[in-house]
């Protein structure tokens, strides 16, 4: 006599079983998962306002044993307005490929600079790179930007809007880039030179 399997088994055994999940949320948890693969970088990339100037684009060569070799060099100059700017240089045979090679060399290159209220630097600074030396120094509200040159560039997309820079020495962009960078580098507030210094702010101004 075989044994008849019983209604209750045959429910027990259909209960176990795991149901299928809906087509349409299957759909969406596919949509989901490649949402959150491709994109958070991307995201980010797109809600961040950077903005890229391309200073200087100059065709260089490279003498080789068959001749000379022909490539683009690009001087960008990568900023927020936010109190962050980079200068970066892309080399590539194309100029689009220097271009962008420049706004990731910049990118690695950032420098956070901190602003007063009036959109100013807190103090008079001097930076050197090269032969090129660039001497930055404070301005009143209503100053605006007085400088020339990859200078103007570095300090405009740096968020600064009353700033009064000179150029000394060397007149080539990439130095003085270089140099208004070193200079916007080294400048603190006064909090912070209390801070290093171990005073107070009234000690500091008296």
């Amino acid at each position: 006599m075989t044994d008849t399997p019983t209604k209750q088994e045959i429910q027990s055994k259909s209960d176990n079983v795991p149901q299928a999940m809906p087509v349409e949320q299957k759909k969406n948890n596919r949509n989901d998962r490649k949402r959150n693969r491709r994109g958070d970088s991307k995201n980010l990339d797109r809600d961040s306002d950077w903005q890229e100037r391309v200073v200087q684009i100059r065709r260089v060569s490279k003498t080789v044993k068959g001749g000379k070799k022909m490539s683009f060099r690009a001087i960008v100059v990568v900023g927020n307005e936010k109190g962050q700017v980079g200068v970066g240089v892309g080399k590539a045979g194309d100029v689009i490929g220097a271009v962008r090679k420049g706004v990731s060399d910049g990118k690695k290159n950032l420098v956070r600079v901190p602003l007063t209220p009036s959109n100013s630097i807190p103090t008079l600074s001097l930076g050197r790179d090269g032969a090129a030396n660039v001497l930055i120094r404070p301005a009143a509200p209503g100053t605006g930007v007085i400088a020339g040159g990859s200078i103007r560039t570095v300090l405009e997309l740096a968020g600064i809007k009353n700033v009064l820079a000179k150029r000394l020495g060397s007149k080539t962009p990439l130095n003085n880039a270089r140099a208004a960078m070193v200079a916007l580098s080294q400048l603190r507030t006064h909090k912070s030179a209390s801070r290093e210094r171990g005073i107070s702010l009234e000690q500091l101004y008296s």
